[in-house]
């Protein structure tokens, strides 16, 4: 039970995401080629770098997380929360976009269904407007003077100790948490709920991030079901040729 649920937000968590990867890719782009450690470095289009971290794409995934809750209407109020969030924070709000999006869908859907017995038919468009522009100006001033804070604060911490695991040469063991998540199939909301978002605050900086690559990283799975197939016994000796193959086709479909 546990586990279908963890399972659940995982997928839904990827489903923020994965539309938007060809913003990220095209961002990651933009940042390799011209930021003063890049390719070929410009000052002046290197301006488009922060702009499209800290705005542009928490408010896609945002509006996505609220698109698949409540459909547009959900988007747009997603969106709205999540600008809120965005702008008052000082980091990329990835993690603040994966929860205010879906919040501000589920407000305005439970609104919705609020209002609806007691809206009459002729102002039924004017009610949905405004209540979804009230919904959402509470959501963002909410996600402004609150989330935002709290949220840059989490990241802050998340990143912290990410990098004092890298500095310490220990980064090998963070696959203790992830290979045993990508049996309970939860690689999911590690990589996008956590891995990636503190990759792309790295990025930033840096124009690089070895947290992209931590997840889809098929060494220790590798390692893993190959003990299995050496001095294992049993069905899962036998069965453990089979799942290197199966693991090595999942990692090249990403």
């Amino acid at each position: 039970m546990i586990r279908a649920k963890v399972q659940r937000l995982g997928t839904f968590l990827a489903g923020m995401v994965i539309p938007n990867i060809p913003a990220l890719i095209a961002w990651g782009l933009i940042t390799a080629l011209f930021i003063p450690r890049g390719w070929i470095p410009n000052e002046h289009l290197a301006k488009l770098v922060s702009p499209l971290i800290m705005y542009l794409l928490p408010v896609l995934i945002g509006f996505t997380g609220g698109r698949l809750v409540y459909g547009i209407r959900g988007g747009v109020v997603g969106a709205l929360a999540t600008m809120g969030v965005a702008v008052g924070s000082s980091v990329p709000m990835f993690i603040g976009a994966m929860t205010l999006g879906p919040l501000g869908g589920w407000v305005i859907k439970k609104v919705d269904q609020l209002l609806e017995a007691r809206t009459p038919k002729s102002l039924e468009v004017l009610v949905a407007n405004f209540s979804a522009g009230l919904v959402g100006l509470g959501l963002t001033l909410l996600a402004f003077t609150i989330a935002g804070p709290f949220m840059e604060a989490l990241t802050l911490t998340l990143g912290a100790g990410a990098k004092r695991i890298t500095q310490a040469g220990v980064l090998p063991l963070i696959s203790l948490i992830i290979e045993p998540g990508k049996v309970l199939f939860v690689n999911n909301a590690i990589n996008h709920g956590i891995l990636a978002p503190l990759g792309i605050a790295e990025a930033k900086q840096a124009g690089k991030s070895i947290f992209f690559l931590l997840e889809s990283n098929p060494g220790p799975g590798l390692g893993l079901l190959s003990a299995y197939w050496l001095i294992g016994k049993g069905e899962v000796k036998r069965s453990s040729p089979g799942a290197i193959v199966i693991h090595f086709l999942g990692v090249c479909r990403r």
